[in-house]
């Protein structure tokens, strides 16, 4: 289970426990889970302990709205295309590490 606080340097402290269980990550997904480590400031868990189909929101992770558009943010500078607030499949989009790998490498540009 992974919870999530603020630390006093600003980032978010994880306390994180590994699945036995746990989903290999693609290279694209690790790609991408070290994008989402790095741009919300995730301290004590690294990219390698994101489970692909663990839900972003919601989960362990315990992400909310504004990380979404933190993360559509750093999607749109690494990828090359937008990620909008408007787009009626952005629930699904935004289901899971897996989802929205997926959907990245459906729109990347280079």
């Amino acid at each position: 289970m992974l919870h999530s606080a603020p630390s006093a340097t600003g980032g978010r402290q994880c306390n994180w426990r590994t699945e036995s269980s746990m989903a290999e990550q693609t290279a694209a997904q690790h790609e991408l889970a070290t994008l989402i480590v790095a741009c919300l400031n995730l301290e004590s868990v690294t990219s390698e302990q994101i489970d692909p189909d663990a839900p972003l929101f919601g989960g362990d992770l315990g992400l909310d709205s504004i990380d979404a558009l933190e993360i559509a943010l750093a999607v749109s500078k690494r990828y090359g295309f937008q990620l909008r607030s408007d787009n009626p499949d952005n629930k699904q989009i935004f289901t899971s590490l897996r989802s929205l790998s997926a959907h990245v490498e459906q729109s990347r540009v280079g």
